[in-house]
């Protein structure tokens, strides 16, 4: 059954989150992840949600999605990330 990471990512330092953009596809892909969705437009239908850069990540196994999530690849990229923005992160399971 395939997973989904969603992150809402808000950018504090937009020159420096660059080289995180860099780090992260190559992680992804050797998890056997694959963007859905990478910061496109946004529209809140509903509530007090405060989107920022939007992104939706599908992996084969909620274990994938926990295994990149945790690995040491992606870890460095978080590294990166913690330093120029603020970002909500779930793993949600598919039907």
């Amino acid at each position: 059954m395939p997973a989904y990471v969603f992150a809402n990512i808000r950018v504090d330092e937009p020159i420096a989150y660059q080289r995180y953009v860099q780090l992260v596809p190559g992680t992804i892909e050797k998890y056997g992840g694959r963007y859905l969705a990478r910061g496109g437009r946004v529209e809140v239908l509903e509530g007090d949600t405060q989107p920022g850069r939007t992104i939706i990540i599908e992996f084969p196994t909620f274990e994938d999605a926990q295994r990149w999530y945790t690995s040491p690849e992606y870890c460095a990229a978080k590294d990166v990330r913690h330093a120029c923005a603020r970002a909500d992160l779930v793993i949600i399971d598919g039907v």
